[in-house]
């Protein structure tokens, strides 16, 4: 797996890309970050993803979160870290989160896949909806981008049915920022994704909900200092 390190201080900052994309995504971020906090930024590619290694059968957040744990063992970075998650990787930094709740001093989740949206309704369509791209893709040629997808998508009603019930240790704080346009289309499936992010930040006192204006799913790209800013108040309250 391939991971870009800028040092710093503690608590370290972890960047983790959406689906589909890779430690590029916080190209400017990364940097800002670096600027304004000081800390140790750590980006790094899943496996499958920009110039890490596949990793063979279906993908699970369990599995990618166990290769971050061991990634971060080997950069010797073992507690006191930030998850800064989009999108898919909100899954990861669930994981993440529940088992190893003594190395995570807090998370800002981007526009990130929650629990509370994959309601079985809503995952029932989600899979429905994905069923002729799957079919188009098992027959499309063979590629490392068409594998991922594939990956991502074996299993996907139980893995999610499954998700919708997890909860997020109480004692790690969260920034939530939600996109203006969120990632769907109808005004259905967009107003259930904001009413996830808003339901999970407002369930403990120790989260908070960030709008990020003028901003489509690609919040990083769009509004890299909403992140930024997102990222500095939580440093605030856990260093």
């Amino acid at each position: 797996m391939a991971f870009s390190v800028t040092p710093g201080r503690l608590p370290a900052i972890v960047l983790d890309a959406g689906g589909g994309m890779d430690s590029s995504e916080w190209g400017t971020v990364a940097p800002d970050l670096a600027a304004r906090t000081g800390s140790e930024i750590i980006a790094y590619d899943r496996a499958g993803e920009g110039t890490s290694d596949e990793s063979p059968g279906p993908w699970r957040a369990d599995n990618a979160a166990a290769d971050l744990a061991a990634g971060l063992t080997r950069l010797g970075v073992t507690k006191n870290v930030v998850l800064v998650s989009h999108s898919l990787a909100g899954e990861v930094a669930f994981s993440f989160a529940r088992s190893h709740p003594d190395r995570v001093a807090g998370a800002v989740l981007v526009d990130a896949n929650l629990p509370q949206f994959f309601t079985p309704s809503e995952t029932a369509k989600l899979v429905a909806l994905n069923e002729k791209q799957v079919e188009d893709l098992k027959k499309a040629p063979s590629t490392r981008q068409t594998r991922q997808l594939l990956a991502q998508a074996d299993g996907y009603g139980p893995v999610h049915e499954a998700y919708h019930k997890l909860t997020w240790p109480s004692g790690i704080p969260v920034a939530v920022i939600v996109s203006a346009e969120t990632p769907f289309p109808t005004p259905e499936d967009a107003q259930l994704w904001r009413q996830a992010q808003q339901d999970f930040a407002h369930a403990a006192p120790n989260r908070t909900l960030v709008t990020a204006e003028h901003s489509s799913h690609d919040v990083p790209l769009d509004r890299p200092d909403v992140v930024g800013t997102a990222v500095e108040n939580l440093l605030k309250q856990v260093r």
